[in-house]
């Protein structure tokens, strides 16, 4: 029989592997946040309390209790994915700027990272990863291989990563993704999100067997967890929808105003800045380095 001294070391032997890569990962980040400090391009502190706040997410949905009840109940496994795919990728998607990922961006060999974040192709590769993993098959599938379900999360938290950017400019974007398409961007991922949430509650039959245990051992009927399941899916997206559109209006109406700040400042100086080009360096949060780009030009003039 197992002591509670022996399941709090299982306990702690399981959580431990998420804790220490997202230490790891914390480390990097805290490292290059004072490199750019140290340079006078410092991180603002919203976006490291966002990436802790991803970190700590991620650890919470990995770690038990989360991923033992995750293994029996349908409803927290779906929760357990959201805050994973959904929640922990948009904060840490938030934590992100140019100058963050400029170490990483300079690389030939990641490149293709500006190609992958187009949102023509962010979009459709996370759909579709989202519905390719909850056919029954493979996700039971994830259930039964340990190997295969760290790659369910690994892909769900990297595609949601991925699928967030796009809102954020962290990275180039065409400059046909303004505000308008990024709201029909958040439309778009809320309705791809909400019909597989609608399969899941108004379904009746039992799409995923395994948790029937789980169901019998917690009183919990399989139609009534997947309801469960769906509803939580539903109401999660639209929170973040609601959350979205009025975070892009706030920030739409300052980025105009940091936009037309710097074509003001270009002027004052005696040149012209393309408006493109301003918009560009505020969506990426480089506004304040063509600022100073802007006023080092012009005392040199």
């Amino acid at each position: 029989m197992a002591t509670p001294a022996t399941i709090g070391s299982l306990h702690l032997g399981e959580a431990l592997p998420p804790v220490l890569a997202m230490a790891g990962w914390w480390l990097a980040y805290r490292l290059r946040c004072r490199t750019l400090a140290r340079r006078g391009r410092p991180v603002p502190r919203w976006r490291q309390a966002c990436f802790a706040a991803g970190a700590l997410l991620i650890v919470a949905a990995l770690a038990p209790p989360a991923d033992r009840l995750g293994d029996q109940l349908l409803a927290v496994h779906m929760a357990q994915h959201l805050v994973l795919g959904d929640v922990a990728a948009l904060l840490v998607a938030l934590s992100l700027s140019g100058a963050v990922l400029g170490p990483l961006l300079r690389r030939r060999s990641l490149g293709g990272l500006r190609w992958v974040s187009h949102p023509l192709v962010a979009f459709p590769v996370w759909a579709i990863d989202l519905y390719v993993w909850h056919v029954p098959g493979l996700y039971q599938l994830a259930q039964r291989d340990d190997l295969v379900h760290a790659l369910q999360h690994v892909m769900f938290f990297g595609l949601g990563l991925n699928m967030w950017m796009p809102l954020f400019g962290a990275l180039p974007l065409p400059e046909w993704f303004g505000q308008g398409a990024r709201l029909g961007y958040v439309v778009a991922v809320r309705l791809a999100g909400m019909v597989l949430a609608n399969v899941l509650i108004f379904s009746g039959s039992v799409l995923y067997a395994r948790y029937a245990a789980g169901e019998a051992r917690h009183g919990v009927g399989a139609l009534t967890d997947q309801r469960i399941a769906g509803s939580i899916m539903m109401i999660e997206g639209m929170v973040i929808a609601i959350a979205l559109f009025t975070w892009l209006f706030f920030r739409w109406d300052a980025q105009t105003e940091r936009r037309q700040s710097l074509v003001d400042l270009a002027a004052e100086r005696g040149f012209e800045l393309p408006e493109s080009r301003a918009a560009r360096a505020v969506a990426s949060g480089q506004d304040e380095a063509l600022r100073h780009r802007v006023s080092r030009r012009s005392h040199g003039s």
